[in-house]
């Protein structure tokens, strides 16, 4: 038997997030059976996508179940192995519980190297958020050099590195962001040509008409709401939409209704496509290619917030879905 510590969804929130939707229990974990691995948890990462999954809400993913441990994606180290695919001591990645250890199949675990990169960064520039950004970029959005490319959340996890994806192809880059030190780091370190704070200009429209004054052709969206009904209005003939997220609504009880005049669809040839990357897993090895190749040459930057200890994961999610983390969240576990 193993002593845990895990932290499972109390009650489903209504609104926004609250601490009470969340408890700490200590539960003692069987030795693995046949197949089976224990691995201890090392960083988990927090993702706004599981908002939704509190809900029962019919979405792409399973809603979380109540009284029981929510989960994310992990890197950890193997503790004891039931399982010929890992040994005691492998560090492995995957979807683990909010926990200090999780008992798991070994079904959807992979093998890490951790000399490669520090284990964090397997979560965040070398991960998922990188991925889905990658993605977003080269396949929906296009840039072209010449172009206007605007991102939300440009400092995000995923957004930091779709505006440099952009950079990289050509474009003038335009993003936002929850704060004066974010959109300073956008264009000085993330080389954004413009960046705007979201939460002290609230005419949206106007300041995309001063910094995108060539209207905008392609939109990686992670924010939706009154944001996205503005670039809406302002996308070129020809426009794409890589509809990422759109976090600003998560937490609406109700639903905000679509930009006016969608008719403009049609008007202007737009492409608006909703993506969820775990759809495009056969394109992994191409994304690790390219993206470690730029981290290895200093042309991808990023930044990340570390929260130390698991008891402090509820309250950094919560913080998390009003944008005050920097970067890639991730719990020090």
């Amino acid at each position: 038997m193993t002593d845990a510590v895990q932290i499972v969804l109390a009650k489903r929130p209504a609104g926004d997030v609250t601490a009470d939707c969340f408890r700490e229990e200590k539960v003692s974990l069987p030795t693995p059976a046949d197949g089976e691995v224990l691995v201890r948890s090392r960083f988990l990462s927090l993702d706004p996508y599981m908002r939704p999954r509190m809900t029962e809400l019919r979405s792409y993913t399973p809603p979380f179940e109540l009284d029981k441990p929510l989960t994310g994606g992990s890197v950890g180290e193997v503790a004891e192995s039931k399982n010929p695919r890992f040994a005691k001591g492998d560090t492995v990645m995957g979807m683990l519980n909010w926990a200090s250890h999780t008992l798991h199949d070994g079904k959807g675990l992979r093998k890490i190297d951790p000399a490669a990169a520090p284990l964090s960064a397997h979560l965040g520039v070398l991960g998922m958020p990188s991925f889905t950004a990658w993605y977003g970029v080269r396949h929906i959005c296009k840039p072209k050099a010449g172009e206007t490319v605007f991102v939300s959340a440009a400092t995000g996890a995923v957004g930091q590195v779709a505006g440099q994806l952009a950079k990289l192809a050509g474009a003038r880059v335009v993003g936002c962001a929850g704060g004066e030190d974010k959109c300073a780091w956008a264009v000085r370190e993330a080389g954004y040509d413009a960046c705007f704070n979201h939460k002290t200009e609230h005419d949206v429209g106007a300041v995309l008409d001063k910094l995108c004054p060539q209207g905008i052709d392609a939109d990686f969206e992670n924010v939706g709401g009154k944001i996205f009904h503005a670039v809406f209005e302002r996308l070129n003939n020809f426009g794409r939409v890589a509809f990422c997220g759109a976090i600003s609504e998560y937490q609406d009880q109700t639903p905000m209704a679509g930009p006016p005049k969608m008719f403009t669809i049609v008007q202007r040839r737009l492409t608006l496509q909703g993506f969820i990357v775990s759809d495009h897993v056969a394109l992994m090895g191409e994304f690790v290619s390219e993206i470690g190749g730029l981290v290895k040459e200093g042309k991808l930057k990023s930044r990340e917030t570390v929260v130390d200890g698991l008891a402090r994961a509820p309250q950094a999610f919560m913080g998390l879905l009003k944008g005050e983390n920097f970067g890639k969240l991730v719990v020090q576990v």
